[in-house]
């Protein structure tokens, strides 16, 4: 059986077909046309594997392979990179090891999510741009008003902008010179067009993500609530694809690098090849946890919080509350119940 595999770009992708033993049976270029990749691979062995890097286009690859009947191998484009170890780099060294490790078993993988978790995913992940819209906006109207000294006079709330004050945010933007305030009114008018998106992609969500155990598991996480809930779900997927809770922190991005010799440990920021939605989500949910640290002190993430913070600032407690959420996630999942306090003992009908 073959050995394909494919270094794709945006407009092309360069593939290499080998047998078992290593020899080439072909390399070709491949313009990126619906139906190309597909064509390509027709006449080769049914259910043999193509090798793909995680590049940003290829979910419809991924179609094209699986519709030609083979098997495609999500590869890990860093730690392959890491594992080859090549100074020179071209489109056909690239496939050609990306074969020399599948000859060796070696290929580093990545999970495949089915096409409809693929699709709903899109979902969260545009709310996600949009809300990051949103935050710019506002941030944007707030150095207006600190520029010319208005901060004092709207009302000192968390929100200038919920309707109950905009009446007042608006009397104070009367009071800015003229092409500032046109400016400023143009951003309010995008902030409520942002927000009106996101209540429509809100309300579709309600929809098509139904509460599921997993979901309403979640949902029992410090600081997480129905959003966060279905991010975290959709980008974990199977739970089981994980070995241990470490791994599960490490993929969301919550684990710092650690750089330890000669007995002195020092530790770094995290790391960039991660899912970036679930560091998200979890960075949101420590935030969240962060602004309420002191309404409940009882809970475990908020004297988790206060004693990074004292140590080390609000950034790396925010860092640790984040992975204990991440890794909190693992147990729950794997274990099939909802979040528990440290502490509070584990209630069974079997015991009585």
């Amino acid at each position: 059986m073959e050995m394909i595999a494919l270094d794709c770009h945006k407009h092309y992708s360069v593939a290499s077909v080998e047998t078992p033993g290593g020899d080439c049976l072909a390399e070709r270029r491949i313009e990126h046309r619906r139906g190309s990749i597909e064509a390509f691979l027709g006449p080769y062995s049914a259910g043999c594997p193509v090798a793909i890097e995680t590049i940003g286009n290829w979910y419809w690859i991924v179609d094209e392979i699986e519709r030609a009947g083979k098997v495609p191998r999500l590869v890990h484009a860093r730690k392959a990179k890491l594992m080859l170890g090549s100074i020179n780099k071209t489109d056909k060294l690239d496939v050609r090891g990306l074969n020399r490790l599948q000859r060796s078993g070696t290929l580093p993988l990545v999970w495949i999510p089915p096409g409809g978790i693929r699709d709903q995913r899109e979902l969260p992940r545009t709310r996600m741009v949009l809300a990051t819209m949103r935050t710019r906006l506002k941030n944007r109207i707030h150095s207006v008003l600190d520029k010319y000294g208005l901060q004092e006079e709207v009302p000192q709330v968390r929100d200038l902008f919920v309707p109950g004050v905009r009446s007042s945010l608006q009397e104070c933007l009367a009071q800015l010179p003229a092409q500032a305030a046109y400016t400023t009114g143009l951003l309010l008018r995008q902030l409520d067009r942002v927000q009106a998106t996101i209540g429509t992609l809100e309300k579709r969500m309600a929809r098509v993500f139904r509460p599921t155990p997993e979901v309403q598991w979640l949902q029992t996480l410090p600081g997480v609530g129905r959003i966060l809930s279905v991010v975290i779900a959709s980008e974990i997927g199977d739970i089981g694809r994980f070995a241990c809770a470490e791994r599960l922190a490490s993929y969301a991005g919550t684990v710092p690098r650690v750089h330890s010799s000669g007995g002195k440990t020092q530790y770094g920021r995290t790391r960039s090849d991660v899912n970036h939605y679930l560091k998200w989500a979890y960075t949101e949910a420590a935030n969240v946890v962060a602004v309420h640290h002191r309404q409940r002190p009882d809970l475990h993430v908020s004297q988790l919080y206060s004693r990074i913070r004292h140590r080390r600032g609000h950034a790396s407690a925010v860092g640790a509350v984040a992975r204990h959420l991440a890794e909190a996630t693992y147990s729950m999942l794997s274990k099939k119940e909802p979040y528990r306090e440290r502490g509070v003992p584990e209630v069974s009908s079997q015991q009585g």
